[in-house]
């Protein structure tokens, strides 16, 4: 079963801006790690992070809860922040500030009694040193660093103990480096007396509050965005032990397999009767059937998002364009069958509607006086409804497929002029 996260679906909070906020929860244990990604939108290692965790970790002891694109308008615009810096607004904030709404609802969970621990991820230029050692390698770059505000908290806070913990953190991580140079190492910011624009940021604000807080920072200058995810997640999971939280993933970490993790972009459901697959998918699909208004779209992927400019819908991943649809509308029918049935292969099978179907040779749609069909990409003259009829891979025309292999189709139910449901139909 596919897992589909969306705002509008999966806030774990009643929130007035919108946050994502997902939950990894046991009752064994109130210890929660918060982890925070896309404070700054143009820093895709902390998001694609944020993402696997959501997407391919199971905690199986305590929890983690997981904000995977705080900056969701920036994420899409692959800027800093589109309404300036927002990790410079927890200090204080105009009341009309455009980020305003965002950051006090995430004031609120990072001052839940639940939160534990907070890590906010970024992506930062070069790579830390504590000597010069070039342009790149130098004490004022901020990549590959565990980041604190101060040594310690107040006594008998736990996770108080800020440099000992990302000292642990450190030595670990550099014990699983790809290369040598992309050691890590802990910055120190000392905020409260020499760093005045930190002050004004995240974790400030959680110490400031005795919340225990870090920034994990892989380096812009790595050269995939595998290896920061890499890096990411195995602070990540230093932090997860250091705090007992127990977790399973259902991958072996390792530059390759993230790489693949990555660019699977996964699915759209569109108002439950349309499914669209990301794998190969044109840059651009028309005559998308959706309503005029009111459009639910719901991701598996945690980093979707959808904009609508000029009529049309662009459809994100996080920071990476994946298509534009383009609309035709109509009216959503209330008179549809809840079971298709297809001879695929000669094998007659019954599909739920928003279904995949996976085809060797050919198929065919049972006909029915419930719907009438439109197999988009296969014509012939005079047909109004194409059930009934055989279709091989050839009697389809390529430039109607949704994926650029020209193997994958839709197929569309309506009763009468009214929509019913999209199937999408891949060729082997």
């Amino acid at each position: 079963m596919v897992q589909f996260f969306s705002l509008l679906f999966l806030l774990s909070l009643s929130l007035s801006a919108n946050i994502q906020l997902i939950k990894k929860s046991n009752n064994d244990s109130n210890t929660t790690l918060l982890v925070i990604a896309g404070i700054h939108g143009n820093e895709p290692g902390g998001y694609f992070a944020a993402a696997t965790l959501a997407q391919h970790y199971t905690i199986t002891s305590k929890n983690l809860w997981i904000i995977p694109n705080l900056n969701r308008n920036s994420i899409v615009a692959n800027r800093r922040g589109i309404h300036g810096d927002m990790n410079r607004k927890f200090s204080t904030i105009n009341k009309n500030d455009k980020d305003k709404k965002i950051i006090d609802a995430v004031k609120k969970i990072i001052l839940s009694k639940n939160v534990s621990l907070v890590l906010n991820l970024h992506d930062g230029h070069g790579f830390y040193r504590k000597e010069n050692k070039g342009n790149i390698f130098n004490p004022n770059a901020w990549g590959q660093t565990c980041v604190i505000d101060q040594c310690n908290l107040k006594q008998n806070q736990p996770f108080g103990n800020l440099n000992n913990i990302a000292l642990t953190v450190k030595n670990n991580v550099n014990k699983k480096l790809l290369k040598q140079h992309h050691s890590f190492d802990v910055k120190n910011t000392k905020t409260k007396y020499e760093d005045e624009a930190m002050q004004l940021s995240l974790t400030y604000f959680a110490v400031t509050n005795n919340k225990p807080a870090f920034a994990i920072e892989t380096s812009k200058n790595l050269s995939s965005l595998s290896q920061k995810v890499f890096y990411q997640l195995l602070a990540i999971e230093e932090y997860m032990k250091i705090m007992g939280i127990s977790f399973k993933r259902d991958f072996t970490l390792n530059e390759q397999n993230l790489a693949k993790i990555i660019k699977n972009y996964g699915n759209l459901e569109i108002n439950h009767n349309i499914l669209l697959n990301f794998s190969d998918i044109k840059k651009s699909l028309r005559f998308i059937p959706i309503k005029s208004k009111s459009n639910e779209f719901r991701f598996s992927h945690p980093l979707g998002e959808i904009r609508k400019v000029r009529g049309n819908y662009k459809v994100y991943i996080g920071n990476k364009f994946i298509t534009t649809l383009k609309p035709q509308y109509f009216k959503i029918s209330r008179s549809c069958p809840n079971e298709y049935k297809f001879l695929v292969d000669g094998k007659s099978i019954s599909f739920s509607k928003t279904s995949e179907i996976f085809v060797n040779d050919d198929f065919k749609i049972v006909k029915s006086k419930k719907y009438r069909v439109n197999v988009i990409g296969f014509h012939r003259k005079g047909m109004v409804d194409e059930s009934g009829i055989k279709i091989a891979l050839k009697d389809l025309q390529p430039k109607y497929s949704i994926d650029k292999s020209n193997k994958t189709y839709r197929v569309e139910f309506y009763n009468n002029d009214e929509f019913c449901s999209m199937f999408l139909v891949h060729f082997k």
